[in-house]
């Protein structure tokens, strides 16, 4: 399988993590790609032009995250998505609240970088609003995490990732110390540790 990835992309990210996780590194192999480079390849492989884009053996494209993350873990067995109940229905929207986060600081970081006179600091303001909000969601209920990682999990620590990233001057830690603490945990699994964000000219 072949995964089109970027280094600065949150859900990118995830879906190296998930593969990880479920012990299927060997059979994911990562392809630096530039959605917005002149001539991409992203574009035949997902319409959207979006990343990331799993191409599987058969040569189907999968995207966008959450779809390739369910069908890596599906591959796996069945290790970070629970079957059923409960526990399924907390680990999805948990995932849902995090690609929130994610989405809304990739808008914000996007916003940031438009010409001077086309930024919008009401946009801006209404994207962080909602992220400060979810934080504080996650900071109520990072007592319920439990210690094996869920998507849901995997979804958070990537989000705050991102954060840390393009965002480390906000310190979203301030306000949220069982959050922090929990995630000081989590991003030294060898997963996270081996899929940090950074720029790459690619």
């Amino acid at each position: 399988m072949k995964l089109r990835y970027s280094t600065t992309s949150p859900f990118a990210r995830k879906v190296r993590v998930v593969a990880l996780e479920c012990g299927l590194a060997n059979d994911v192999v990562p392809v630096l790609s530039n959605p917005w480079a002149p001539g991409s390849p992203v574009a035949a492989d997902n319409p959207l032009g979006k990343i990331p884009v799993l191409i599987t053996d058969d040569g189907a494209s999968l995207y966008d995250s959450r779809v390739i993350c369910e069908y890596l873990d599906a591959l796996a067995g069945g290790v970070l998505f629970p079957a059923a109940g409960p526990e399924r229905w907390t680990a999805l929207r948990r995932q849902a609240l995090a690609d929130g986060i994610a989405d809304a600081a990739v808008l914000r970081r996007m916003e940031s970088v438009r010409p001077d006179g086309e930024r919008s600091d009401a946009w801006s303001a209404r994207q962080q609003a909602a992220i400060a909000r979810a934080l504080d969601v996650l900071e109520r209920e990072v007592g319920d995490f439990g210690q094996a990682p869920t998507i849901g999990t995997i979804a958070i620590a990537c989000a705050l990732g991102y954060l840390d990233f393009r965002f480390a001057a906000e310190d979203w830690r301030r306000a949220r110390p069982g959050l922090a603490a929990w995630y000081a945990v989590f991003a030294a699994r060898p997963s996270m540790a081996a899929t940090v964000l950074h720029d790459s000219p690619a």
